[in-house]
């Protein structure tokens, strides 16, 4: 018998319907689960055996998502004013999930074709989340994040720059350092509201790749880091236009609807112009992490 649980991730609240074959799987939800809820509500999935109503020729392709040979493949598809979402395991594999939501992403049921639930809730969940926040001054990042002396640090890259390594070498290098999250945290702007001064948080979500860290916690951003490989460690503040780029390259979200990547957009435009962003060239070492270090928090 299908359950609706709720959930809680950057204090936004959404919600799953599934039977327990499903959300036995979804343990990584769990710091993140919720009795009532006390605020807006995003989306609610639902797992069904058959997510989408229309025939297929009545789909509309708008883009296929081909990332690296080792990433999922996302194929994007309207059909009137619903969006169908079929998704793979990696590029060349079978469509193993299917997603249909509504116009807006607050509704949404999902189809899965895989033994391996786990993936197919991740990656619907991590997709509707990214979408209906965007206009809400968050950003679901690809990055990890170290949090010391209360501050969270996130380091971006593209996948095998050596993000978790280097937050890896930050826990070496610094007793009091710990992981938030390694993969998709949850970066807000907040503005200020009755005299409270701007905030940018960053918050640790149940999405957090191969290393399993579900922190249900939030931190102040003390900088942001974008990391490249290279034979020596120096680190320098970007422009704002480098930090721009790289932030937008990081971070979640359909392009395709220009209400959602305009809000994406000044969101990422008022990060940037409030908290500083750094490109750390650096061996995997512990120095690179203390030179890094060194940096970030000098400059404050």
């Amino acid at each position: 018998m299908a359950e609706c649980r709720h959930y809680c991730v950057a204090d936004f609240f959404f919600s799953v319907q599934a039977d327990e074959t499903v959300l036995a799987t979804m343990t990584n939800y769990e710091p993140f689960r919720v009795t009532e809820v006390s605020g807006r509500q995003l989306f609610s999935l639902q797992v069904v055996d058959n997510a989408c109503d229309v025939a297929q020729s009545e789909w509309t392709h708008v883009f296929t998502d081909t990332s690296d040979d080792d990433m999922p493949r996302i194929e994007v598809y309207r059909a009137h004013t619903q969006w169908i979402l079929q998704i793979s395991m990696v590029r060349e594999a079978p469509i193993c999930t299917r997603i249909c939501a509504t116009e807006d992403f607050s509704q949404a049921k999902i189809e899965i074709h895989t033994e391996n639930k786990r993936f197919a809730m991740d990656n619907a969940c991590m997709l509707l989340y990214a979408f209906t926040t965007a206009t809400l001054g968050a950003l679901e990042m690809h990055a990890s994040v170290t949090v010391k002396d209360g501050k969270g640090y996130l380091f971006l890259g593209h996948s095998g720059t050596g993000k978790s390594t280097h937050s890896r070498l930050w826990q070496e290098a610094f007793e009091d350092a710990s992981l938030l999250n390694d993969d998709n945290p949850v970066l807000r702007y907040i503005a200020s509201e009755n005299g409270q001064p701007v905030q940018v948080r960053v918050y640790g979500s149940p999405w957090s790749g191969k290393t399993p860290c579900y922190i249900n916690r939030s931190v102040p951003v003390g900088a942001i880091v974008k990391l490249s490989q290279a034979p020596h460690n120096q680190i320098r503040p970007l422009r704002l236009p480098e930090a721009y780029a790289y932030m937008l390259s990081s971070s979640s979200g359909l392009k395709i609807v220009p209400s959602m990547m305009d809000a994406l957009y000044a969101t990422i435009a008022a990060t940037i112009q409030t908290i500083q962003v750094y490109g750390l060239e650096c061996l995997p070492d512990v120095d690179a992490a203390r030179v890094c270090h060194a940096m970030v928090t000098d400059s404050k």
